[in-house]
């Protein structure tokens, strides 16, 4: 008998999530911004725009416990990760878009910080996964597969 895709164990590969990286660059690009807003007599926008990245850090932050925390479970499933990302965008959108209406038009900068944090977090995960894949090995889990060799020939007949 066949699980139904929504009651089917989450797997989670291991992912190169670094939160105080990730922190010293939004502080990095915060200043930058206000910098740079500030020169145009914006300076609220700058402002705005650190908001916008520290509400995209604190949700990815949420995430990866979300995370540990379903997949610690004895049976986790993927129902109840949708659900918590779900409800957890809400809130983030929520909050965001309010900020950028009470605020307008300066509080649109949150609206541009939280989509650079997006670019920001796939960049800093993807690129150390990837680089991990072009050295010859990735990692899924706990087991080690390679990508050359007569291994890697066996598992893609598979």
């Amino acid at each position: 008998m066949t699980t139904p895709a929504q009651d089917a164990p989450l797997v989670f590969p291991s992912v190169a999530f670094r939160p105080i990286r990730l922190f010293t660059i939004c502080c990095a690009l915060t200043v930058l911004a206000i910098a740079a807003a500030g020169f145009f007599g914006y300076v609220m926008f700058g402002v705005f725009f650190g908001v916008g990245l520290g509400l995209g850090l604190i949700n990815a932050i949420l995430v990866q416990r979300s995370v540990d925390a379903i997949t610690a479970e004895a049976h986790p499933l993927k129902r109840k990760m949708a659900v918590n990302s779900a409800t957890r965008l809400l809130v983030i959108s929520v909050v965001g878009l309010v900020i950028a209406f009470a605020f307008r038009p300066l509080g649109l900068g949150v609206l541009f910080g939280l989509a650079l944090f997006q670019v920001l977090l796939i960049l800093s995960t993807a690129l150390p996964v990837w680089k991990k894949i072009r050295s010859g090995e990735t990692t899924t889990g706990e087991a080690t597969v390679p990508t050359v060799g007569p291994v890697a020939d066996e598992v893609s007949k598979d």
